[in-house]
């Protein structure tokens, strides 16, 4: 069992924009004044494309497989909320809380991945959760420990509680639960995503252990990390707001790990910060802005980590 994937699957937008269905209660999303459609669209791709290059460059393996125009799709950029891969050869189709975000649940980009050498052996299907209005958004609600197999999750409009327990118990996690929170105007609203505010390594942890407003709960999570044998790494609310939580832990094929991030997360990141990081893997990173202003997403949310057997 191991912790991260030298193989990530990634799709290169075609109509990237502010999701307005996802606005709602994705406070981190922005417009862009003054510009066109097409302007954002190419600025992502751009940002994309540079992403995918750097991370090629450093020996992992990314299967990019490109959205389409239709249906419209405009976060189809961030596939880890609609599937996750797992070793045993199972794959997990999520229900999506934005309706125009569960067109990205694609069959063909199932089979792209089976082309590319890997065997899926089953498909567990969660999303008829959306009929009764019931949401549980990949491994941006759920964290996976898959080596401890403890599950973290924030809840939120975006995580079901019972639908994250169910997950639990189907794939044999111990669940962690919490509610994490950010101030909007002045407000307390809960993050929408676990990923935002937490990370999770093979040996270390990011965490924003001042989201978790519920001095019980923020106890709970910092001591199920440690005695998991993780180093802890504390964050500022700020610094979340920079996406500094939403950063992965990535391998080659020759098992050097790479913590991958935004420009904007690492330039937020103290030099104390980054030095316990760099005992844990070399950083990893690259100008995300109009990706993470229109999307409200970063690094993390873009790769969907594929944990397949290989044929």
């Amino acid at each position: 069992m191991r912790q991260s994937t030298d193989t990530l699957l990634m799709i290169r937008p075609v109509a990237f924009r502010m999701n307005e269905q996802t606005a709602v209660n994705n406070y981190y999303q922005k417009v862009i004044d003054g510009l066109l459609p097409a302007t954002v669209n190419a600025k992502a791709q751009q940002e994309f494309d540079a992403f995918v290059s750097k991370l090629e460059a450093a020996g992992i393996r990314v299967i990019v497989v490109k959205d389409t125009v239709e249906p419209d799709t405009p976060d189809s950029i961030f596939p880890n909320n609609w599937v996750s891969f797992h070793d045993n050869g199972d794959v997990v189709l999520y229900p999506m809380f934005a309706e125009n975000r569960r067109l990205e649940r694609r069959e063909d980009i199932l089979d792209d991945i089976e082309n590319a050498g890997y065997v899926i052996e089953e498909i567990m299907d969660y999303t008829a959760a959306e009929e009764d209005n019931f949401f549980l958004e990949g491994t941006g609600s759920l964290l996976l420990d898959r080596v401890n197999k403890i599950a973290y999750c924030a809840l939120s409009p975006r995580a079901d509680e019972e639908l994250f327990i169910e997950f639990c118990e189907d794939f044999d996690y111990a669940p962690v639960i919490f509610e994490a929170f950010q101030t909007v105007d002045g407000m307390r609203k809960q993050i929408y995503h676990t990923n935002v505010v937490m990370c999770l390594g093979t040996d270390f942890a990011v965490l924003c252990a001042d989201c978790i407003d519920d001095k019980q709960e923020r106890k709970h999570v910092l001591e199920q990390l440690r005695n998991s044998g993780k180093e802890v790494i504390l964050i500022s609310e700020d610094q979340v707001n920079n996406f500094a939580g939403n950063m992965l832990e990535v391998t080659t094929a020759d098992s050097k790990r790479y913590i991958v991030m935004s420009e904007a997360a690492r330039k937020s990141l103290r030099p104390a910060q980054i030095q316990i990081l760099e005992k844990y893997g070399e950083i990893l990173s690259s100008s995300l802005d109009t990706i993470e202003a229109c999307g409200g997403g970063s690094a993390r949310c873009m790769m969907a980590e594929v944990f397949l057997p290989k044929k």
